[in-house]
């Protein structure tokens, strides 16, 4: 371990023997951050790629030139599918230490398979396609390009999930269960993996049968007993019914008295009762096309809201997949490590990409693994980069055209912060266009990041003169 001071090896005083400084604190801080480290990679072994991520990144929030952790951070993003985040966190190693690192020949790895990095760009392109399938409700759709992606990338997790997700929507048990276990294969401890398969599990849970009870019969003497339910039934047995004299006169008797009553009593009131019921059907039909008609009415006003709605979500479509949007962005950081990895000196094609970031996105809306790479990125080839718009700059400046000028050196500025010359001959241009407001921030700029130089009190005598 060294000291943060002066970088002399520490013994096992709470002193560097060498600067005297107090590392005591320190001490506490790599040996949790090692500890962290330690845990992260017993738990990649058992293949808790979740529990694995969590330690790492809280190593590295303890000590962020863990090189060690950084490396076997990427690996587990690797394992899980998450390319983009596995080079971010490479490329971050590679610098902080670049040499005797293994984290060049993971770079190296990934590199040389030219075939591999256009399937991590389709991986990537397929992905975002289906998460906007599954916004438009187009889950048939989704599941294809999933299933695209899963077969470029066997262990994204995420698509193993989300296909999963659409499976269990669509009540396909069965296949969302079989993609859950593929997850559990890759990453057995991963949180949302298990709460998806403890549902389906609970789905395919089979039903208890319920068998009823047989009934039972006993026959006992002129007596037959059985069971029905909670009752016991008795019936006798050898009971004769009685016999009757005069059944033919009976029925014809009785026959006649029927065909008097239909005629005299029921027909009329069958008649009537028919009316009635014609009179009431009329009644219903036409209530149910009033409601046929309003249920039209109302039908008709959700479609033309939903085209609405459709139209608003192509147009966000639009600009979420067009010329300016997320996913082109993501093309462009992705070929500036491209080429960043393939000719780290080839700042003019590396500067070209991230102008195109910068002049389309926020960069501090994104999310930490794009800021990290892009950073990262950036401070590589930044000083070059406003060394190169400086030089045009102010050849612009002295040549009279400031609206160039103010152009690059913007630039020059916006790659290097520390370059004094930029900032002071940017509020040179500013002044000299006319544009008084942006001259004096600018020479305030210039008097606050480089105090107690030349450049300071000549902003300091200009912002005088302005005033």
């Amino acid at each position: 371990m060294k000291c943060y001071s002066c970088g002399c090896n520490l013994t096992e005083e709470d002193f560097c023997t060498n600067c005297g400084a107090d590392v005591t604190l320190y001490k506490k801080i790599m040996a949790v951050s090692n500890l962290y480290y330690n845990q992260g990679l017993e738990k990649a072994k058992v293949r808790d790629l979740t529990g694995a991520i969590g330690c790492l990144r809280q190593s590295l929030k303890f000590n962020k030139n863990n090189v060690e952790a950084r490396n076997l951070l990427g690996l587990v993003y690797f394992e899980t599918g998450e390319v983009v985040a596995a080079l971010s966190e490479w490329v971050i190693s590679k610098n902080l230490r670049p040499k005797k690192n293994i984290a060049g020949d993971y770079i190296d790895m990934v590199q040389a398979n030219a075939n591999r990095l256009d399937s991590i760009n389709q991986t990537i392109k397929k992905y975002n396609q289906a998460l906007v399938y599954c916004k438009q409700d187009s889950e048939d759709l989704a599941i294809i390009q999933l299933k695209k992606v899963l077969s470029l990338n066997p262990k994204f997790i995420r698509a193993h999930q989300l296909l999963a997700l659409l499976y269990i929507n669509n009540e396909e048990w069965e296949k969302a269960e079989k993609e859950l276990h593929k997850c559990c294969k890759i990453d057995s401890n991963n949180t949302q993996t298990l709460r998806y398969l403890k549902e389906v599990e609970k789905m395919l849970m089979p039903d208890e049968d319920v068998k009823g009870k047989k009934s039972r019969k006993n026959e006992t003497g002129d007596v037959v007993k059985y069971q029905s339910g909670n009752e016991t039934i008795i019936q006798p047995v050898n009971v004769k019914e009685p016999q009757s004299h005069g059944t033919f006169l009976y029925l014809g008797i009785g026959l006649v008295i029927g065909i008097a009553a239909t005629c005299f009593l029921i027909s009329p009131a069958r008649i009537q009762s028919a009316r009635a019921s014609v009179t009431e059907e009329l009644r219903t039909i036409s209530e149910q096309s009033d409601a046929k008609t309003a249920t039209i009415t109302e039908l008709q006003q959700q479609i033309d809201t939903l085209t609405q709605d459709k139209e608003k979500l192509e147009l966000d479509l639009e600009g979420y997949a067009g010329a300016n949007g997320t996913l082109q962005t993501m093309e462009y950081l992705t070929n500036a490590a491209q080429a960043y990895i393939a000719d780290p000196t080839d700042v003019e094609n590396i500067g070209g990409y991230l102008d195109a970031i910068s002049s389309e996105t926020d960069v501090a809306t994104t999310s930490e693994s794009f800021q990290a790479l892009y950073n990262t990125i950036l401070s590589a080839v930044g000083p070059t980069l406003s060394a190169q718009y400086y030089d045009i700059g102010n050849t612009a400046y002295r040549n009279g055209t400031y609206e160039e000028a103010i152009t690059a050196l913007q630039k020059a500025v916006n790659y290097d912060e520390t370059n004094a010359d930029a900032l002071y001959t940017l509020a040179n241009a500013y002044e000299r266009s006319g544009d008084t407001e942006n001259a004096r921030t600018t020479y305030g700029l210039v008097i606050e990041r480089f105090p107690n130089t030349d450049r300071a009190r000549r902003s300091q005598n200009a912002l005088d003169g302005l005033q």
